[in-house]
């Protein structure tokens, strides 16, 4: 990371093994990557302590039967950055960001049941009297998102081998509806283990089972069937700049409906792009797209995203700075922790 601290590349292979296999032992990753297991424990922990990584459990609130939506708020000069601060301290807010205008926040929400989500779009942001607008747009399809997105800069950092001794199998997200139709009741045990987990994603079974009041073995039963269901994921937070990307930027894309899917399908192959959904509204294709500078952004959306069949037209929208990503929070360009923690 510029000016803190410098990434070498047995972090990088750190990095790429975590992506993965999160929840591998400090030992089965050293052996995959021929280092000693006090090397890979040690360079964890400096990229943990210096805000490069976190690993925290990500609930999808899908797989509790309920939507999830992109909100874009354009805001009175000087107020943004008090209403995306006041955005990133809850909890049904997954990430938040400041587009390079200067007036305006885009977030997404992660609501647990339906009160919660009107509480918020239907009640608290109509009524706070700095939000001039407010656009909400409901996911329709997910087409890459969760561990899925593993950057450009960490391809071929290991071996196919490696790759297959961490247990690599491919990708690990799959384009899948938004909301299932089958939504899971999760019990106070689930919860405490979902808790943990938000606060580290490499927690014990011990610790797990501690924080859940229950045994090691039970809780990896759980875990086991959590992550099956997909009501959890495992997520690598990644610092972008810690890995030379400094230009990131929300793509607001139109696109005839019978491409759609095409161009969503398309988007999530490129390593830039880190989320791409189809959602409801004028635009029916959004994503995120991470690039070295401004310079890689133009030549990325002019030339491979510019050619796609069907797209009609395209709005490219810089992000100034994010607030908050899958539930971290950030400070300039570290991840500092859960709003608790900040």
């Amino acid at each position: 990371m510029r000016g803190s601290i410098a990434i070498e590349p047995d972090d990088v292979r750190i990095i790429r093994a975590l992506q993965i296999a999160p929840r591998a032992s400090f030992a089965s990753t050293a052996a995959a990557l021929d280092l000693t297991e006090g090397t890979v424990r040690r360079r964890y922990r400096r990229l943990h302590a210096d805000g490069v990584i976190r690993v925290i459990g990500v609930v999808n609130p899908g797989a509790l039967g309920q939507s999830r939506w992109l909100v874009r708020l354009r805001c009175r000069p000087g107020s943004v950055a008090a209403i995306a601060g006041a955005l990133a301290k809850r909890d049904d807010v997954n990430w938040v960001a400041l587009a390079a205008a200067g007036s305006e926040v885009t977030c997404a929400t992660q609501s647990r049941d339906q009160a919660q989500r009107e509480e918020l779009l239907g009640q608290r942001l109509p009524r706070t009297a700095a939000v001039l607008d407010i656009n909400a747009f409901a996911m329709l399809r997910q087409f890459m998102g969760g561990r899925g997105h593993y950057w450009a800069a960490l391809h071929g950092a290991l071996s196919p081998q490696q790759e297959a001794m961490l247990g690599s199998d491919g990708p690990p997200f799959t384009e899948s509806p938004v909301v299932t139709d089958d939504p899971v009741r999760l019990t106070g045990e689930d919860e405490k283990i979902l808790g943990a987990l938000a606060a580290d994603g490499r927690a014990s079974l011990v610790d797990l089972a501690l924080a859940a009041g229950s045994t090691p073995g039970r809780v990896s039963r759980r875990l086991h069937l959590l992550l099956g269901q997909r009501v959890v994921h495992i997520d690598v937070e990644i610092s972008p700049a810690a890995l030379g990307y400094h230009a990131r930027a929300n793509l607001w894309l139109r696109v005839h409906p019978s491409e759609v899917k095409n161009v969503g399908r398309s988007l999530a192959r490129e390593p830039e792009i880190a989320f791409v959904a189809a959602i409801s509204g004028a635009y029916n294709i959004h994503a995120v797209a991470h690039c070295r500078d401004f310079d890689e952004l133009f030549e990325f959306t002019s030339d491979r995203i510019g050619g796609l069949p069907g797209l009609q037209s395209m709005e490219v929208s810089p992000v100034l700075r994010h607030v908050k990503q899958a539930g971290t929070i950030l400070s300039g360009d570290r991840l500092v922790g859960p709003p608790s923690q900040a």
